[in-house]
């Protein structure tokens, strides 16, 4: 089982200059978060009461949050992310004064979790031109565990993940030297804006849920979603309700293929998962018919994997979520009930596509099932069950346990963030349950967890109080990956087979990873005949983890039948699958200005190279 190392925290630095306040917040072990409780009046009875400060502003693994609740109560509006940095022990934060609108004097509480431990108050008097910052603490430095009513709800836990700035770990495949020759032509530096675009990208996002089992779905309806909501996403709950105790008719798997026909018309991809009961009153099928149906359905999904995202688990129980089933067991399961689970599972495994991912409803599942220790960097997408279960939690912060979901959250939370940083997570939210609901919680979760998809349509009261929070489109922005290009040198010339210079940064400032697999590729198209070469990268999507700086540094070999002349250089991320691979949907865009061609799926790059023997 994964443990949580535990964690201390000392009087923090706040220093400031006319622009900037600034946080050094020095701790022991390993906290899931970092907060600061900002009393930017200096005054006690105003703002969320924490530490002997009336706090206007909070800032949590650099989000920088309003107060908008009264009399105490937890509630934020988030107003923007802020320099955050941890190294060595410490926590250094930058937060501009505007920003603030502090009086003369703040206050300031740190805290950590978890546990949660809080500093000592302390006062600082702000930079004015010509004076000196002072920086006094008002009560002893010895950090101390507070109370639940002081601090923030022990249902908050977060992991700080995609809020550093500036960060230094390469998470790609290391420089590549390959048999081509050393460009020796110079290069040219080129330097790329972002945007703050929501991006329909391939495999992540909001989802719309659609009835998939009595009709064809509505190819028009599926495109709106995609062009105009910027959904690439569709759940299909596909019952099977009149087949518990007899196979699946041909007409029934016709229908499922006509699904898949309209999704790939409509350029989205499907979140697919099979049930017999679709209420709370769960008729499975008996094992050896449900055993017929894994094998019936088998083959419809081998011919459709390209635009299947993910299955989730399904089958058992109510809404298939392997709750409250009259065949399998519900609660303490037996020793007979957990080994047909088993048995179902493995089935599941053989039925899906080798190269895409089932999804299991709770942690403790895959712990009986598979095992407890969380999956690792070098066991990842090596194709066994533990590196293809992946998780769905279909009621995202309904409870301080999301009704069930986590036996043990002390264990369950960091196992689970260490899975999903390569495995995929997603479903929906089910009830309203503030403050635990509210953005706070949810930007941080979804974070820690690395969220790539979520239904959009329910729960409506957390969707509706997420926008009038001001989260809504920031987790919109940031579900599965969201890809910048910060800068990158090219070669300026090059010979037909020879050797071209690529290096490109970039940082993923999503929640997630891609989670399935796609080529990374350089394009050269020649600026007057429009003749396409493609190179391929040696880089994985898979490692491009969220926070964290990415580097591709190689010198490629260019194919040795091109014509001569100008080369525009770009980038492409096309599906892997050569059904879809030409398709401008299923290609990932980045989130940056003015790079984005629609109708070929490129991104330029806004080099030029001159190609000639």
């Amino acid at each position: 089982m994964v443990s949580m190392a535990m964690a201390q925290i000392a009087t923090p630095t706040v220093t400031s200059d006319a622009s900037n306040v600034y946080y050094k917040i020095p701790y022991s072990g390993t906290p899931s978060f970092v907060r600061v409780f900002v009393d930017n009046d200096h005054t006690a009875s105003t703002g969320y009461p924490t530490g002997g400060a009336g706090s206007g502003f909070l800032i949590e693994n650099g989000n920088l949050y309003r107060y908008a609740g009264s009399n105490g109560s937890w509630a934020w509006t988030w107003v923007k992310k802020v320099p955050y940095t941890v190294s060595s022990g410490s926590a250094t934060i930058s937060v501009p004064r505007a920003d603030l609108n502090p009086a003369a004097t703040i206050d300031s509480v740190a805290q950590i979790a978890s546990p949660t431990y809080s500093s000592a108050k302390v006062s600082t008097t702000l930079y004015v031109a010509g004076t000196t910052t002072t920086t006094t603490p008002t009560t002893t430095t010895t950090p101390t565990a507070p109370t639940t009513t002081t601090t923030a709800p022990t249902t908050t836990t977060t992991a700080p993940t995609t809020t550093t700035t500036a960060p230094t770990t390469t998470t790609t495949a290391p420089t590549t030297t390959t048999t081509a020759p050393v460009s020796t032509a110079a290069t040219t530096n080129v330097s790329y804006s972002s945007t703050s675009a929501t991006i329909a990208n391939p495999e992540r996002g909001f989802y719309n849920q659609v009835n998939c089992t009595d009709t064809v779905m509505s190819q028009s309806q599926l495109t709106n979603y995609r062009t105009s909501n910027n959904q690439s996403l569709v759940m299909c709950a596909f019952l099977m309700a009149d087949s518990v105790n007899s196979p699946l008719t041909q007409s029934k798997l016709d229908l499922l293929q006509r699904q898949f026909d309209t999704a790939r018309a409509a350029g989205v991809k499907m979140v697919l998962r099979f049930a017999y009961n679709y209420s709370d009153n769960a008729t499975d099928a008996p094992l050896s018919m449900m055993m017929t149906h894994m094998d019936q359905l088998k083959p419809v999904l081998a011919r459709n994997s390209d635009v299947l995202a993910v299955v989730q688990a399904g089958f058992i129980g109510s809404w298939g979520e392997w709750g409250n089933s009259r065949n399998y067991g519900t609660g303490t399961l037996t020793s007979q009930q957990l080994a047909d689970r088993k048995t179902i599972l493995t089935k599941l495994l053989d039925m899906v596509p080798a190269n895409r991912f089932v999804q299991i409803r709770t942690p403790d599942f895959k712990y009986k099932l598979i095992g407890t220790s969380a999956l690792t960097a070098s066991e990842a997408f090596n194709g066994s069950a533990k590196a293809r279960v992946g998780h769905h939690n279909d009621c995202f912060l309904a409870s301080a346990n999301d009704w069930g979901t986590y036996n043990n959250t002390s264990v369950d939370y960091p196992y689970l963030a260490a899975e999903t940083t390569y495995l995929p997570m997603g479903g929906e939210t089910c009830n309203y349950s503030p403050p635990r609901s509210d953005c706070p919680t949810a930007t941080s979760e979804m974070s820690r967890f690395h969220w790539s998809y979520l239904n959009a349509g329910f729960n409506a009261t957390v969707l509706n109080n997420w926008r009038s929070q001001g989260c809504y489109e920031q987790i919109n922005q940031k579900m599965g990956y969201r890809f910048v290009l910060k800068n990158a040198s090219f070669s300026n010339s090059a010979k037909p087979g020879g050797g071209f210079a690529v290096n490109l940064s970039l940082v993923n400032e999503g929640y997630a990873a891609v989670y399935n697999s796609r080529p990374v590729e350089l394009v050269l198209r020649n600026n007057s005949s429009g003749t396409v070469h493609r190179v391929a990268l040696n880089a994985d999507p898979r490692k491009w983890l969220p926070g964290q700086a990415i580097s591709i540094n190689e010198t490629v070999t260019l194919p040795s039948g091109m014509e001569s002349g100008n080369y525009s250089v770009l980038l492409a991320l096309p599906d892997a699958s050569a059904s879809i691979k030409s398709r401008p949907e299923y290609s990932i865009q980045l989130a940056n200005s003015n790079t984005w061609e629609a109708t070929t799926g490129f991104n330029k790059l806004n080099h030029t190279a001159s190609i000639a023997p």
